[in-house]
C-alpha cells in the first residue's frame, strides 16, 4: 500500500485537492490518500465551510497554522509539516496551486527525499512581486510531477528547462468541482433570499494587496464599484482582508445602497451567484477560469494573469488596474458588448482521474 499526502491551505486548494481525493478512491486497495490542512485560511467560515459542502472527510493532520507575515507563515508550516513526513514516511505529497502551503510542503518533501506533485503547475504571471508567483516557480523546480491546465504552462515549464517527462498536460481540477456539483449548484436558492434576477446584476470580489492595502487605491476601487452599481445591482462578498481595509480607511460607509456586502460565503453558493451573474468584476485567478467555463463575462482588475487562456479564448477581459477604464469595460459589456469565449482544452471535468491514474501508474516504481 503506497502512501500519500496532499496539502490544502487556503479556499482554492480545497476545491482542486477535494476531486483528486474522489478520483483516488478508485485505487483504494493500493493508495491511501490523506489530507493535511496547514491552517493557513482560519476564518472558518473561509474553510470549514469548503470541508462540509466539498464533501470532503475531515483532514488527517491539521497543523492549526492560521496568519503572520509571509516569512512566519512559510517557516511554522515547514516545522510542523516535518512532523508529519517523518512520522507518516509517505510516498508522494500532492501540493495545489501557488499559496505559502504549496511552497512549505513542497521544500520539506524534497529535503526528505519525498517526491512531489505540483497540481496547477507551470502557471506565470511574469511578476515577481506575486508571492504567489514566486511560490509557483519554486515549487515547479523541486517537483518531481507537474501537472499542467492550460498550453501556457506546457510552453513556461519548457522555456525554464524542466524534463518533458516530469510535465503531464492533464486539464484544470477547479472545473472538475464545478463540474461535480453543478447539480447542486443549480438547487441553491441564494438569489431568491436576496430578491436577485439571474443575468441582471454584477459580481465583485477583491482581496489582492494591491487593489485593497492602499487607501487610495480602495478609495478608487469603492468609487469604481458606486459607479457600476448606478447601472446594475452589485453583490459583493467581501474578503476578511478587504472587510478589515474598508473598515479601517472609513470607507465601508461611502459605497452605495446598491451594493449588497456579504460575509464569505460558501463554495455552493458563490458559484450559484457566479454562474448567473451578467458580469463578474475580480482581482481572483480561479474565478477567471470558472466564468470561463460557464461563459459568464468577467472584468480581472489586474495588471497580469498567470492564466491566459481565460482571455485569450475565453469570457475573462484582462483591463488592468486603472478604474476608469474598468468602469467603461463594465458598462461596454453591460450595454450588450459581450465576448464570445471558448471552453480550453481537457477542462472536462477529468482531470482529477487523470492525475490520479498517472500517479497509480508511476508510483508503483517508488
Amino acid at each position: 500500500m503506497k502512501k500519500i499526502i496532499s496539502v490544502v491551505g487556503a479556499r482554492p486548494n480545497f476545491i482542486k485537492i477535494a476531486p483528486v481525493h474522489r478520483a483516488f478512491q478508485k485505487y483504494k486497495d493500493e493508495i491511501e490518500h490523506l489530507i493535511c490542512h496547514t491552517g493557513q485560511h482560519f476564518d472558518e467560515k473561509m474553510s470549514k465551510v469548503f470541508f462540509d459542502e466539498l464533501q470532503m472527510t475531515k483532514p488527517d493532520f491539521y497543523l492549526g497554522i492560521g496568519g503572520g507575515s509571509h516569512a512566519v507563515q512559510t517557516a511554522r508550516i515547514m516545522i510542523e509539516f516535518e512532523k508529519i513526513l517523518l512520522e507518516e514516511k509517505p510516498d508522494l505529497v500532492i501540493v495545489p496551486g501557488d499559496v505559502n502551503s504549496t511552497l512549505a510542503a513542497s521544500l520539506v518533501a524534497a529535503k526528505l527525499h519525498i517526491p512531489v506533485a505540483h497540481v496547477e503547475a507551470g502557471l506565470r504571471s511574469f511578476d515577481r512581486k506575486m508571492p504567489e508567483e514566486v511560490n509557483r516557480v519554486l515549487t515547479d523546480e523541486i517537483s518531481d510531477f507537474l501537472f499542467v491546465t492550460e498550453k501556457s504552462g506546457l510552453e513556461n515549464l519548457k522555456h525554464e528547462g524542466v524534463d518533458d517527462s516530469k510535465v503531464f498536460f492533464t486539464g484544470n481540477v477547479m472545473i472538475d468541482s464545478l463540474v461535480h456539483f453543478m447539480p447542486v449548484i443549480d438547487k441553491s436558492d441564494i438569489l431568491e433570499k436576496l430578491d436577485l434576477e439571474a443575468g441582471k446584476y454584477v459580481l465583485a470580489t477583491f482581496h489582492r494587496p494591491s487593489n485593497v492595502d492602499s487607501k487610495d487605491e480602495l478609495e478608487k476601487l469603492v468609487d469604481a464599484l458606486n459607479r457600476i452599481s448606478e447601472i446594475r445591482k452589485i453583490i459583493f462578498p467581501v474578503h476578511p482582508r478587504t472587510r478589515n481595509k474598508l473598515t479601517e480607511f472609513g470607507l465601508s460607509a461611502k459605497m452605495s445602497r446598491d451594493i449588497v456586502t456579504l460575509d464569505p460565503i460558501g463554495y455552493i453558493d458563490f458559484l450559484s451567484f457566479t454562474k448567473n451573474a451578467e458580469l463578474v468584476v475580480t482581482d481572483s485567478g480561479g474565478i477567471q477560469e470558472e466564468t470561463t467555463f460557464l461563459g459568464v463575462q468577467c472584468i480581472t482588475v489586474r495588471d497580469n494573469t498567470e492564466r491566459p487562456v481565460t482571455s485569450e479564448i475565453g469570457t475573462n477581459h484582462m483591463i488592468g488596474t486603472d478604474f476608469q477604464k474598468v468602469v467603461e469595460a463594465a458598462k461596454r459589456i453591460l450595454s450588450g458588448k459581450k465576448k464570445e469565449g471558448k471552453i480550453p482544452e481537457l477542462w472536462d471535468g477529468k482531470a482529477a482521474e487523470r492525475i490520479a491514474e498517472i500517479i497509480s501508474t508511476n508510483i508503483r516504481s517508488f
